[in-house]
C-alpha cells in the first residue's frame, strides 16, 4: 500500500517553479532599468496633466496631493497590471510544446499561475524599490516635496497597504491566467493581448483615479474586480480607505480572486481538453 504523499512534498514542484521563475525573470536588469526610466517619464507626464486639471476643477474628492501619490504608485506597480499573457505559455500555444505540460504530474492552473506569479513578481521589485526612493525620498530632499509620493499616514495604513498589494498581486494573476486560457483557446495572443491593457488600465485607476469618475459610477466601478488592481490598495496606502473600508476592499480582492480562480480553472481545463496539437 502506497503512503499518501505529504503536503510539503505535494507542494515542492509548484515552489520550485516559482523560485525558478522568479530569479529568471530577475536576470533582466537592463529592461528593468529602462522601464524604471520610462515610468518616471510618464510619471512626471501625467502629474503635469493632473496639476492642470485641478487648476481648472479644484473641487474634487481627492486631493492633488493624494492625486500626485497614486500616479507615483501606479508608476511603481505599472507592470503588476493583467496587460498580457504568460509569455512562455503564448511560446508554448505557438510551437505545439504546450502538449508537454499535459504530461507533468502536476495540476496545470496551479502550475502556471505560480509561475506567472513569480514573473509578475520579479518585473515589480526591480522598479517598485528604485520609483519609491525617487518618488519618496530624492524628490523631497530636492526642495519638489508638493509632488513627491507621501508615506502613509499611519502605521495600520502601511500594514493594510501591504496586504492589499498582496492581494492585487494574486487577483492580477487570476486575471493573467483567464487571458492566458483564452489564447490556449484560440490559438493566438492577438486578441487577449490587445483587449487586456485597455480593460485593466481603465477600470482598474491606472489612467484615472477612480474617484475622479462621476459620483454616480463610483460604487460600480469599486465593486468590479479591476479596482482591486490598482484603487483598492493606493486609496489604503493614502488613508482614505481605513477600518471597515480598507477591509471591505480587501474582502473584494480576495473575493474576486476566489471567483477569477475558479472561472480561470474551469475555463483552461476545458480549452486544454479539445486542444488540438499538429505538426511533425
Amino acid at each position: 500500500m502506497t503512503a499518501p504523499a505529504r503536503p510539503g512534498l505535494a507542494a515542492r514542484p509548484y515552489l520550485a517553479a516559482l523560485r525558478a521563475r522568479f530569479y529568471l525573470t530577475l536576470q533582466y536588469r537592463a529592461a528593468a532599468l529602462a522601464g524604471l526610466t520610462t515610468q518616471c517619464w510618464w510619471g512626471v507626464m501625467k502629474i503635469l496633466v493632473l496639476a492642470a486639471f485641478y487648476r481648472g476643477a479644484p473641487h474634487q474628492p481627492m486631493s492633488l496631493g493624494q492625486a500626485v501619490g497614486y500616479t507615483w504608485l501606479g508608476q511603481a506597480f505599472l507592470v503588476m497590471l493583467p496587460w498580457n499573457a504568460d509569455p512562455d505559455v503564448v511560446e508554448m500555444v505557438r510551437s505545439g510544446a504546450v502538449a508537454y505540460e499535459r504530461l507533468r504530474p502536476v495540476d496545470t492552473y496551479a502550475y502556471w499561475y505560480v509561475r506567472a506569479l513569480a514573473w509578475m513578481a520579479a518585473r515589480v521589485l526591480p522598479r517598485a524599490v528604485p520609483m519609491f526612493l525617487i518618488a519618496a525620498v530624492v524628490l523631497p530632499l530636492t526642495g519638489l516635496g508638493a509632488w513627491s509620493l507621501p508615506p502613509p499616514p499611519d502605521w495600520p495604513a502601511a500594514v493594510l497597504f501591504t496586504i492589499s498589494i498582496i492581494c492585487a498581486a494574486l487577483l492580477s494573476t487570476a486575471m493573467v491566467q483567464l487571458v492566458t486560457g483564452v489564447v490556449v483557446a484560440t490559438l493566438s495572443a492577438k486578441g487577449a493581448n490587445a483587449i487586456a491593457p485597455a480593460l485593466s488600465n481603465i477600470l482598474s485607476g491606472g489612467i484615472v483615479p477612480l474617484l475622479l469618475f462621476p459620483a454616480w459610477m463610483r460604487l460600480g466601478l469599486f465593486l468590479q474586480p479591476f479596482a482591486g488592481l490598482v484603487d483598492i490598495p493606493f486609496r489604503i496606502y493614502l488613508g482614505q480607505l481605513a477600518g471597515a473600508g480598507a477591509a471591505a476592499g480587501i474582502g473584494l480582492q480576495l473575493a474576486w480572486t476566489a471567483v477569477l480562480v475558479l472561472v480561470g480553472r474551469g475555463f483552461l481545463a476545458h480549452s486544454l481538453e479539445r486542444l488540438q496539437v499538429q505538426g511533425g
